[in-house]
């Protein structure tokens, strides 16, 4: 059994016991959350699709942790200018763990 849900404005495809490292959310670390916006569910073949979301359907899950992504070096140049521009960058993410995909 699996479900499309979206998370933050990105669709994840989720499986109970999963760890996913979604967009950063403002949940204490260890603390339940529940996602409503599920868009597909797939129970065994029966496949029902929402639309724009399947009434009734809900994703639990727990919020591990807060990391951060690997850095992303921005280098920009103008060659013969004398212009370099060096910047990095690190997003930042919420890794949760699936818990249950239930009505």
């Amino acid at each position: 059994m699996y479900a499309i849900v979206d998370i933050a404005g990105k669709q994840f495809k989720v499986v109970k016991d999963q760890e996913i490292f979604a967009p950063l959310m403002n949940e204490e670390e260890g603390a339940d959350v529940e996602f409503s916006k599920v868009l597909l569910i797939d129970n065994d073949g029966k496949i029902q699709v929402g639309s724009p979301i399947v009434k009734g359907m809900k994703v639990s899950a727990k919020v591990l942790e807060h990391v951060k992504g690997n850095k992303i070096v921005v280098f920009k140049k103008k060659r013969r200018k004398g212009y370099t521009v060096k910047n990095g960058h690190r997003q930042q993410f919420t890794k949760i763990l699936i818990s249950d995909i239930s009505k």
